[in-house]
């Protein structure tokens, strides 16, 4: 007994010691970081946040297999624990140790061993996985390309036998009679082990060995851990706590003063010459950025869904954080560690060489010397930047890595911050950005087109499109302002939209008015570009003119409605920023309320076909990042038609590559996204590819025509928004000129259903 109590204070002492340094370091490093106000506000939500994300699993059991793995090894630590307990008291407290009270249920022996057979089937189950998945077969189609893949087998060594040892100690406790359980088989595989080790002797030495094997393990996975990926384990619960709290992924947050307070553009002159615009060094991040980048599992989840990576770009979400992790531990010295960087020291990059994968760009510059902490944040192999220029202009800021995350890393608003600072402090970016930039600040539009032929939309309609200041004074007449948009208002192909969902509204009876030339850029894609400036011009000057139509009406009363989820997501979810305040829908979303009030009836099969195949593209501003997926989808089926969904729909839906203002900028790497998005949805066989968004629209359309001009789509296969496939249910077909007259109804039309 002495032996065994001697040992186990030893290994918990120099366990304590050594992961107690080390976690006394991440939590300096972490809150070195600057101030991230607002994140333990709400925390009754965070509360259920933690309930849901970390107890209920809810994001890794998306994935059946691997979640369900997961979710048992998740809850086998925290049952197992009690076992960790047991037998360290054994071998300090008393051989026979249990806990008080309830330490002989045998409710309880019985849920012990059946975690660890469960947790056991969960390792078994990841080994399968990353087998089948292993990176030197499959590459970049591998989720674990870049992951530290010997790490993750260690860790899994260590977890089986954290539970082997479990399962031969409680064995040899069973047949010495040390079993707090007694003689009960509730504690079933413990009782099995018992069979196998058999009644002899020996198995007081067995019940030792393992017990102190077993602790051996504990304290050696418990080091492991703080030094590895593993440290999800302990920082994940905090992670989730700390995230941003809107409902889908929501806004992009301002950009923030050194104190975490946003900026206020309007009043620039006064701004310190120190004022710092995004983050352009390691040092600029918050502690919740800090706490991100050590957070990540190197699971490969949003590599595995990002539309750049999964086309051939050198993008991935999680080398991205990896990288950022890496850069941050290794500049440690230098950031909390009191190092200070000599005089003169420069950075260098090299070709990465060993395990590093070619799109590593901490791999250019390895170790905590001077070189790493100068190197740049974002630059090319020469300079040595931890991340690449053509890595940060890659993302489409679509939202899939942060929908997939597990542990709510906020992918975008990283990518975004470093866009800004070399945006507005480096003036580093894209050339093709240049004709949008000049477009958005002296039109008002990203195609620099003359603002004037933003009503050319509405000639030859039948019915009068009133605009406010012309028609109206202000909204106090209607009940919707329609939010046209730039594409709405002068891209062909989302002209069509526009006139169809304003026909759809008149034929409903539901009045609204429009600005005409009066409207501007929202400032969407300057503020996924990083050029907030450009933004908050455009912004203040919307704002100012919104409010001042809808002057008298309370904001709750300030209805909105555009075609375009970028629009729809800037002024309902980032406007309010600026004090501008509505209630704004998607056109979907309001069609649908008309459809199921009766107001719009649909009374005939779309174009002529009796059911056509419709495929549906989810717009990922529509849905991941407002959450609206089901009245786009209802739509299509009042239409009359047949939805037959894409394997990547919903939640999980491929973006068409436009997001983020790629729209504006040339994909020179790798295949198109549009390309790919548009192959998958040719793999429906559907007659009409529908979607809700102008930029999906104009993507999707540009992809199908290459495909018909390769003979690989059918000629009579068209891309339409949801609004063209409902209004063409709502206006009968024209019959053809042989055909003989309709019989006549049975009962009158309803007085609200259109008659031709």
């Amino acid at each position: 007994m002495a032996l065994r109590l001697t040992v186990a204070l030893l290994m918990l002492v120099v366990t304590a010691a050594i992961a107690g340094r080390r976690v006394a370091w991440l939590a300096k490093l972490i809150r070195s970081g600057q101030p991230a106000p607002g994140r333990w506000d709400g925390i009754e939500k965070r509360l259920r946040a933690q309930l849901v994300e970390v107890f209920g699993q809810r994001r890794l059991l998306r994935w059946s297999v691997p979640g369900v793995a997961h979710f048992l090894t998740f809850w086998g630590f925290i049952v197992l624990g009690l076992t960790i307990i047991e037998a360290y008291g054994a071998l300090v407290i008393d051989k026979d140790f249990a806990f008080p009270f309830f330490g002989h249920a045998r409710w309880l022996g019985f849920l012990e061993d059946f975690f660890a057979v469960a947790v056991l089937l969960g390792l078994i189950t990841f080994a399968i996985l990353r087998l089948r998945q292993a990176p030197a077969r499959e590459h970049r189609a591998s989720r674990f390309y870049g992951s530290h893949t010997r790490a993750a087998w260690v860790i899994l060594g260590m977890i089986t036998l954290v539970v082997v040892t479990l399962l031969l100690y409680r064995g040899a406790q069973y047949n010495t009679g040390h079993f707090p359980w007694g003689r009960s088989k509730a504690p079933f595989a413990s009782y099995v082990v018992s069979r196998i080790l058999g009644d002899g002797a020996y198995n007081q030495g067995v019940e030792t060995f393992f017990l102190l094997a077993q602790m051996a393990v504990i304290f050696g996975f418990m080091i492991i851990v703080v030094y590895s990926k593993h440290l999800h384990i302990a920082l994940a619960p905090l992670n989730v706590t700390t995230k941003r709290l809107p409902d889908a992924l929501g806004p992009l947050l301002p950009v923030a003063d050194a104190e975490g307070k946003p900026i206020d553009f309007s009043d620039v002159e006064n701004l310190s010459e120190d004022t710092q615009f995004g983050k352009g060094k390691i040092e600029d991040f918050t502690w919740k950025g800090y706490l991100d980048f050590s957070t990540c599992t190197e699971c490969g989840r949003c590599q595995s869904q990002c539309p750049a990576w999964n086309t051939g770009k050198p993008l991935s979400p999680k080398l991205l954080i990896m990288d950022l992790r890496d850069h941050l531990f290794a500049k440690a010295p230098y950031l909390i560690g009191g190092k200070s960087v000599p005089d003169g020291a420069t950075a260098t990059g090299h070709e990465p060489h060993g395990a590093h994968v070619p799109e590593s760009g901490f791999a250019r510059i390895e170790g905590s010397g001077p070189d790493q902490a100068v190197r740049p944040l974002v630059g090319d192999l020469a300079s040595g930047g931890v991340i690449d220029p053509d890595v940060l202009w890659s993302c489409t800021t679509c939202g899939a890595c942060v929908e997939q995350c597990p542990v709510d890393i906020e992918h975008i608003d990283h990518i975004v911050d470093m866009r800004r600072y070399q945006v507005l402090i480096e003036s580093s970016f894209p050339s093709e950005l240049n004709g949008l930039f000049k477009g958005l600040e002296n039109k008002g539009n990203p195609w620099n087109m003359n603002p004037s032929g933003r009503m050319d939309w509405a000639k030859d309609l039948p019915f009068e499109v009133k605009q406010v200041g012309t028609d109206v004074e202000t909204l106090a007449e209607v009940e919707y302002l329609f939010w046209v948009g730039c594409a709405g208002a002068l891209e062909d192909r989302s002209k069509k939209v526009t006139r169809a969902f304003a026909e759809l509204l008149h034929t409903a009876g539901v009045e609204f008015a429009i600005l005409g030339a009066g409207e501007t850029c929202t400032g969407d894609p300057a503020r996924r570009l990083g050029n907030e400036f450009l933004f908050q011009m455009l912004a203040q000057q919307t704002a100012e003119m919104i409010n001042s139509v809808f002057e008298g009406r309370e904001p709750i009363h300030r209805k909105i409605v555009t075609t375009c989820p970028h629009c729809m997501n800037t002024l309902g979810r980032e406007y309010p920023q600026l004090d501008g305040h509505y209630e704004v829908v998607h056109h979907t979303q309001l069609l649908n309320k008309l459809v199921r009030e009766g107001k719009l009836v649909p009374v005939a099969a779309p174009a002529g076909s009796d059911a056509q195949d419709v495929t549906f593209h989810d717009p990922c501003y529509l849905g991941r990042h407002n959450g609206v997926y089901s009245p786009p989808r209802e739509l299509v089926g009042a239409a009359g038609a047949q939805l037959t969904e894409m394997p990547r729909h919903a939640d999980r839906s491929m973006c068409c590559g436009a997001g983020g203002a790629r729209m504006w900028m040339e994909e020179r790497t790798g295949k198109r996204i549009n390309t790919e998005r548009i192959d998958e949805a040719l793999g429906t066989d559907p007659d009409t590819i529908s979607t809700g968004c102008p930029y999906c629209l104009v993507m999707l359309g540009d992809a199908v025509a290459a495909k018909k001009a390769s003979g690989e789509a059918k000629e009579s296969l068209e891309v339409v928004d949801v609004a063209q496939v409902l209004v063409r249910s709502i206006q009968p077909p024209t019959p053809p000129a042989d055909a003989a007259p309709p019989a006549a109804p049975a009962a009158p039309a309803p007085a609200d259903q259109p008659t031709g």
